[in-house]
């Protein structure tokens, strides 16, 4: 599927190593989230959206890897995959029909590069992951197992979208393994502190 998005017109850092950008797309008639993660290994685009051309330039120079966290979150994938000559890395679920011509399969436990860590998670969309970046107390980046956005707040994957909400919640327990600072979304704004906390607080029904 073709992304047809208005390219967003800039970005926020969260951090020297860690930026989102977000727009609203009116296909799906949500705004939608994509973070851009510097590693020692590279540059990675997580479920990325059109960004201005000029603002792509000032945020990175390349990229070693386009992350895609779900099968309902190709969006612009392709064309940032043409454009940085650069692998497609997801679940192999995301991509059951047609994978991308350059595609590296991850699945749950497996490392993306050193600290960066893929984490599988059942029962919300094909192909679900989580990652989970160590350096600097920890960052969570999720794909759609959990939201931060209005009038929700920070909950669940509505249960009409999942495949398998009571699943879902189960493999959600497995970020608590992790220790994580902040916790950035596809579809919400960031939470930039005591994310392990906030999650472990909605995880045991205290929220």
């Amino acid at each position: 599927m073709v992304c047809s998005m208005r390219p967003a017109a800039d970005f926020d850092r969260i951090t020297p190593y860690l930026s989102v950008w977000h727009g609203y797309d009116s296909a799906v008639k949500a705004e939608l989230y994509s973070t851009c993660l510097l590693t020692s290994a590279g540059a990675y685009a997580v479920d990325p959206i059109p960004l201005q051309r000029e603002r792509l330039d000032e945020l990175i120079g390349s990229v070693t890897g386009i992350i895609v966290t779900n099968g309902n979150h190709h969006r612009a994938s392709a064309r940032f995959a043409e454009q940085f000559a650069s692998p497609t890395i997801a679940h192999p679920d995301s991509f059951s029909d047609k994978q991308p011509s350059r595609f590296r399969e991850v699945v749950d436990g497996e490392a993306i590069c050193d600290g960066l860590q893929v984490i599988g998670l059942q029962g919300a969309v094909p192909g679900e992951i989580a990652l989970h970046y160590a350096p600097d107390g920890g960052t969570f980046i999720i794909g759609d197992a959990l939201i931060n956005f209005e009038p929700y707040g920070f909950t669940f994957l509505p249960a009409k979208y999942c495949s398998n909400r009571k699943q879902m919640r189960r493999s959600l327990r497995k970020l608590l393994d992790y220790e994580a600072e902040r916790m950035l979304f596809a579809h919400g704004t960031p939470i930039v502190s005591d994310a392990s906390e906030r999650l472990r607080s909605l995880l045991d029904g205290n929220l």
